[in-house]
Order: C-alpha cells, then sequence, then structure tokens
C-alpha cells in the first residue's frame, strides 16, 4: 500500500496543473499525512455548521480563500492550519502540491499542498471545526465505501460518488474533497471506484 517514501519520491519531480489567480474566488488547502505504524493515514476535518459556509457540516482539509496578506497560495494554506486546528506547517512538513481544482457550483478553485506531519501532532480546533479525524488511506480505497448518494442541492437533486466513513462521521466525504483525494491518488495509480463517472462534476 502506499506508503510516505513513495509520496516524497513522487512528489520531488511532480509538475502541478496549476491555474491562473481568479480575484477573489481561489482558497488554498493543506492535505495533510502522517506514517501511523507503517499505515499511511489523511487527516479529515468537518467544518462546523454555518449557513453562510457552503461547505456547512461538510468533510474537507484545514484551508480557506487566499488574503491579501498572504505572500502565497501556499502562504495561505499553511496560515488556515494553523488557524482552525493550530498546527504550524513548515519546509520540513512539505512534500508539495497536487493539482488545482475548480467548482461547477461554485466559482472558486482550489489549490491543495501535502504534508507529513508527526503522529504525536497536537490539534487546537477553532470555531469552523467541529471535529477531526485520521482515516487510513487503506479504508478510503476499500470498495464497499465508494458508493453513490444523491444530494438535494440548490433546488436540484444531485447524484454523486461518496466515501462512508460512518465509523467517523455521519456525513460522507464527497465533492471537492473526494476530488482532490482522487487526485493525488492518481500520481500512485490508485483512485475511487467512480473516479470516471465524477470526473465531469465538480463542486
Amino acid at each position: 500500500m502506499l506508503d510516505i517514501q513513495q509520496i516524497r519520491t513522487s512528489f520531488a519531480t511532480y509538475q502541478p496543473i496549476t491555474m491562473l489567480p481568479n480575484n477573489n474566488k481561489q482558497a488554498a488547502v493543506a492535505m495533510l499525512l502522517r506514517d501511523n505504524g507503517g499505515t499511511t493515514e489523511v487527516l479529515l476535518i468537518r467544518r462546523a455548521e454555518h449557513e453562510a459556509d457552503p461547505w456547512s457540516g461538510d468533510l474537507g482539509f484545514p484551508g480557506g480563500r487566499i488574503e491579501a496578506t498572504d505572500s502565497s497560495t501556499r502562504a495561505a494554506a499553511e496560515r488556515e492550519t494553523w488557524e482552525e486546528i493550530g498546527i504550524t506547517l513548515t519546509e520540513q512538513n512539505y512534500l508539495g502540491q497536487s493539482d488545482d481544482l475548480t467548482g461547477a457550483y461554485l466559482e472558486i478553485h482550489i489549490s491543495c499542498f501535502v504534508y507529513i506531519v508527526n503522529n504525536r501532532a497536537q490539534f487546537n480546533k477553532n470555531h469552523e471545526v467541529e471535529d477531526l479525524f485520521w482515516v487510513p488511506v487503506e479504508t478510503l480505497l476499500d470498495p464497499k465505501r465508494n458508493q453513490q448518494k444523491t444530494f438535494f442541492f440548490r433546488g436540484k437533486d444531485h447524484e454523486h460518488p461518496i466515501i462512508n466513513l460512518k465509523e467517523w462521521s455521519a456525513r460522507p466525504l464527497w465533492g471537492i474533497t473526494y476530488r482532490l483525494i482522487d487526485n493525488f491518488l492518481q500520481l500512485f495509480d490508485l483512485g475511487f471506484t467512480y473516479k470516471e463517472q465524477f470526473s465531469r462534476q465538480k463542486r
């Protein structure tokens, strides 16, 4: 299964597909990984419920919109990670950047930066984060967890692939975070069961 050294080696030469800045409609997130006894795990947060947040209650990564004071997109991801979960990310943690993605329902594009953190890292959630937990990459790839679900969104029903993580969250993994993880996994010839169907759908 996928290990941290494989990830480090792959990102050493990978050139991500990036997009030009889009005024205030650009965001950055941090994908945090750890080696837990030889098992590679990814950190997911569950966002707090808030009517002004389009991702209210969803599973995702720490991150948010780029601010004028951010020196770079990556700096924005690191700032947001500190603000939301109290983890300081440095060059020593950094592994690389995966491909940017855009949303179809929401006019925004997102950059994703990948980091390795110590498995003894301590977190301090702010008001934007309801919960956080580590999930093994192997669990995310389990075909039994790869399902389809119908969501009512913006007045219409939409069918999307999801990852069922019921042991950790009543909400499934879906949408832009699902696609960000799938992008990452494809670097290693891995991916989710429904990625072909979902490649034309964005959130």
